[in-house]
């Protein structure tokens, strides 16, 4: 049986890797093996960090839409619970957004919030 060489085929699976390793520090970047094996982690990462960043971004939410509500006199659980009950469809993000850029928006809901609750 006649000898194969698969050189095209691994320079290219090589030079693939590589390309992705650009940037790493040392010989992350350089040698084949240990850029696969970080090339390797690093999507790993990727797809982890990308499910993270949700979670992140709702605790993010949640921290701003609690230290707005504490200046209205109510936690985050009872503003959330009186808005429910108000029957106000607004999701954490929008809140978030009205607690830092439209205070007296959000203070408005908050009241409305307040008043369900107390009733």
């Amino acid at each position: 049986m006649p000898r194969v060489k698969g050189g095209i085929v691994t320079r290219r699976r090589h030079k693939k890797i590589l390309k992705l390793a650009k940037g790493y520090f040392g010989s992350k970047h350089r040698l084949f093996k240990s850029a696969n094996a970080q090339v390797m982690k690093s999507l790993m990462y990727a797809y982890r960090d990308r499910r993270q960043k949700k979670r992140d971004f709702r605790k993010l939410w949640i921290t701003r839409i609690n230290a707005q509500a504490r200046f209205n006199g109510l936690s985050y659980s009872r503003l959330m619970h009186g808005l429910k009950v108000a029957g106000v469809e607004v999701n954490r993000k929008m809140l978030a957004d009205l607690a830092v850029n439209d205070k007296p928006a959000f203070n408005e809901l908050a009241a409305l919030a307040k008043g369900k609750v107390n009733a």
